[in-house]
C-alpha cells in the first residue's frame, strides 16, 4: 500500500466530556507573561521527519500541532469549530461550495517573515501535487477532486469545494499552513518530500505555531521553546503560549513512562492510563502528587481485520472468507474481553463508531452475540472441522486452522488484547500465533501486505465520519483490509462506497444520518473489521499542570498546549 497514514482517522460532530478527579489545591489563575513554567511529556514514538505532508504519523503530527497553525481549528472538547489563522468566513453560494476566508492581519511566521494569503495557496499547491503525493491528501478530497483555493489578497483567500460538503469548513483543521519563503523553492525543484528532514537545523523550520523547536536527541528527546512571535492572546490579553518550555521526551514502553510520572521527573503521560496502572495512581492521587481526569469512552477501538487483497495467503483461501471472520465475532466473549483487559472499564462495540462519539453512534447494529456453537458451525462450513480429534481445527487438505496476528511490541493493551483472543478462539479450534513487533517493522509489514491478521487502532481527531473517508471508501490508501482498489472488489463495499460518498455531499445532517446509519449496518453485516470493546479513556499528569482539558481525541492534552501551564511546585525533567 502506497502512502500509508497511521493516525489520521478524521470525524467531527459529536461532544468529549471531561471532568477532573484530582485533589488540586494550587491557584487556578493563569501566570503572568513569561512565567508559565517547564513542562515534561513523554510521548511514545518519535518523527521521521519533520514534513507533515510526507509522514503524517503520530508524532509528526505532534510536531505540527506544536510548531504550526490551520486556518481553523476543531475544539477536541466542544466539537466547535474555531477561528485560528482565519478570523471569519462566509459562503457566497447557496450549496455552500464556495467560501471567502479572512485571514488575521499582522501575523508573522516564527522567523519574523509576515503570513499572508500566498502562504495559504503555496500549502495547497503542494498538498495535491502529484510529485509531493502527500498521504494527507487522500482525505481532502471531495468527490475525489481537490478543492481549490485562491489568494485574492494579502488577507482573503477564496475556496471553492469541488461539491457539496456536509462537514464544511472542519476539514481545513487538517492542514497545516506552511512558509511559502522557505519552501517553495525546494516544491519547484521537486524536492520537497526531501524538505525538512530530520537533519535540517531548527532554526529553519519555521512556524505559526506556539513554540519552536530548540533541540533534538533522536532516541530521547524534543525540547520546543516559546514562539516569541506567536500571535494568539488569551482572554486578559497576555501572549500566548504559557509555557517558557516544553520538553517531549521519547519513551516507547509505557511502563517507563509510568516510573518517570511516578517518580516527579516528567508531568504528563500523553498516552491514556492502562487499566492496571489505575489503583496505584488513585493513591498516588490522593496524596496530591498527580491528578486524574476523565476524557470520556474511546472513539478510537481497537480492531482485527484480514488481510484481504486477492492473492494473499493463497494456501488458505479460508482466511478470506466472511465465515471465518463472523465466527470470531462469535467466538469472542466481548463482556470477558472487556473485563479481562480492561478490568471493566470498557464497553462491547460491534462497530467502528462508539458510544463516545455520540452524535454519529448507532446503537441497532447487527451484533454477532456470543455463540460458541454458531461459531464452530459457520467454520465447519468453511471445511475447517477437527480431523484427529485432538480439539485444534484442520482445513481440508489436513493442514492446522493457523493464522497470526500481527500487533505493536511494548504496547502492553494490544498485546493484552491479542492474548485474550488467542486464548477465546482456542475455545473453537483456531489456533493464533502472535507476532508482536516495533511500530516501524509492524507498519512496514502493514504497508506491503506481509501479515494475514493485524490488530491495532486508528486515530481519529474529530468527530464526524464524512471526515474519515479514506477508511470506508474502497479507493483510499487507509481501506485497511484491501487499500486502493481501482473499483470495488466486493459488491458490498461498492455499496459503502456510494453511501459515504452521497453521506458526505448531503448538506441535509438528518439525511446524513440515515445515509451513515447504512453504512455502518452494511459494515456490520460483512465484517471487514471486527471491534470488541471501546475502554473508558483516564488521563494522568503532575498536580502541577493546570489549563489541561482532556479530550478523547489525540493528543489529549497537547492538543490546547499553548494554554497550558505549571505552577512552581516541583521541577519535573530538570537536566
Amino acid at each position: 500500500m502506497k502512502n500509508f497514514r497511521v493516525a489520521t482517522l478524521l470525524v467531527v460532530g459529536g461532544v468529549a466530556w471531561w471532568a477532573c478527579s484530582g485533589q488540586n489545591t494550587a491557584p487556578a489563575t493563569p501566570p503572568g507573561p513569561n512565567k508559565g513554567g517547564r513542562l515534561v511529556a513523554t510521548f511514545r514514538t518519535e518523527p521521521q521527519t519533520y514534513n507533515r505532508f510526507v509522514s503524517p504519523r503520530s508524532a509528526e503530527d505532534l510536531f505540527v500541532r506544536l510548531t504550526q497553525a490551520t486556518l481553523v481549528r476543531l475544539n477536541r472538547v466542544s466539537g466547535e469549530l474555531e477561528p485560528w489563522l482565519a478570523t471569519s468566513w462566509t459562503s457566497s453560494s447557496a450549496d455552500s461550495r464556495v467560501w471567502t476566508l479572512k485571514l488575521r492581519p499582522g501575523v508573522v511566521f516564527s522567523d519574523g517573515a509576515p503570513f499572508s494569503a500566498a502562504d495559504v495557496q503555496f500549502t495547497f499547491q503542494a498538498l495535491y501535487d502529484k510529485k509531493v503525493a502527500s498521504p494527507l491528501a487522500s482525505s481532502l478530497l471531495i468527490a475525489d477532486q481537490p478543492l481549490d483555493v485562491r489568494a485574492i489578497d494579502d488577507t482573503t483567500v477564496v475556496l471553492t469545494m469541488p461539491a457539496p460538503y456536509g462537514p464544511g469548513l472542519s476539514l481545513l483543521d487538517a492542514i497545516p499552513i506552511l512558509p511559502r519563503h522557505k519552501l517553495e523553492a525546494a516544491f519547484k525543484a521537486g524536492t520537497f518530500r526531501d524538505a525538512w528532514g530530520l537533519s535540517t537545523p531548527p532554526a529553519d523550520l519555521v512556524g505559526l505555531g506556539p513554540f519552536v523547536l530548540k533541540s533534538y536527541v533522536h532516541g530521547e528527546r524534543m525540547i520546543f521553546a516559546r514562539n516569541a512571535h506567536y500571535w494568539r492572546r488569551d482572554e486578559t490579553g497576555a501572549a500566548l503560549p504559557r509555557l517558557d518550555e516544553l520538553e517531549v521526551q521519547i519513551v516507547p514502553e509505557q511502563n517507563a513512562e509510568l516510573l518517570r510520572l511516578k517518580g516527579g521527573t516528567t508531568d504528563l503521560m500523553t498516552a491514556q492510563v492502562r487499566p492496571e496502572d489505575l489503583a496505584g495512581l488513585r493513591r498516588l492521587e490522593a496524596t496530591g502528587a498527580v491528578q486524574l481526569m476523565q476524557a470520556g469512552l474511546s472513539i478510537n477501538p481497537d480492531g482485527l481485520w484480514f488481510n484481504l487483497t486477492p492473492g494473499a495467503n493463497k494456501d488458505r483461501p479460508w482466511l478470506q472468507s466472511e465465515e471465518l471472520r463472523r465466527a470470531i465475532s462469535h467466538a469472542v466473549d466481548r463482556k470477558a474481553f472487556a473485563d479481562t483487559v480492561f478490568l471493566g472499564a470498557a464497553e462491547p462495540i460491534y462497530g467502528p463508531i462508539t458510544p463516545g462519539n455520540r452524535a454519529w453512534f448507532t446503537a441497532d447494529l447487527p451484533k454477532t452475540e456470543h455463540d460458541v456453537a454458531r461459531a464452530k458451525t459457520l467454520l465447519g462450513s468453511i471445511g475447517l472441522i477437527d480431523r484427529n480429534g485432538d480439539g485444534m481445527l484442520e482445513d481440508k487438505a489436513g493442514h492446522p486452522a493457523k493464522f497470526s496476528i500481527l500487533t505493536q511490541k511494548g504496547h502492553s493493551i494490544l498485546e493484552q488484547s491479542v492474548a485474550v483472543l488467542r486464548e477465546q478462539l482456542g475455545k473453537v479450534g483456531l489456533a493464533v500465533d502472535v507476532v508482536s513487533l516495533e511500530q516501524p517493522a509492524m507498519l512496514d509489514r502493514f504497508i506491503n501486505g506481509q501479515y494475514d491478521a493485524m490488530y491495532f487502532f486508528v486515530a481519529a481527531d474529530s468527530f464526524d465520519p464524512a471526515r474519515n473517508l479514506d477508511f470506508w471508501l474502497s479507493s483510499s490508501d487507509f481501506h485497511l483490509w484491501q487499500p486502493s482498489q481501482k473499483k470495488p472488489v466486493r459488491a458490498w463495499e461498492a455499496t459503502i462506497d456510494d453511501l459515504m460518498q452521497r453521506e458526505s455531499t448531503t448538506m441535509d445532517r438528518a439525511e446524513a444520518h440515515r445515509l451513515f446509519n447504512e453504512a455502518q449496518k452494511t459494515l456490520a453485516d460483512h465484517l471487514p473489521i471486527i471491534y470488541f470493546a471501546a475502554p473508558e479513556v483516564t488521563i494522568a499528569m503532575s498536580s502541577r499542570v493546570r489549563g489541561a482539558t482532556p479530550s478523547v481525541l489525540l493528543p489529549p492534552v497537547l492538543w490546547n498546549a499553548d494554554v497550558l501551564w505549571v505552577t512552581a511546585a516541583g521541577h519535573a525533567g530538570r537536566q
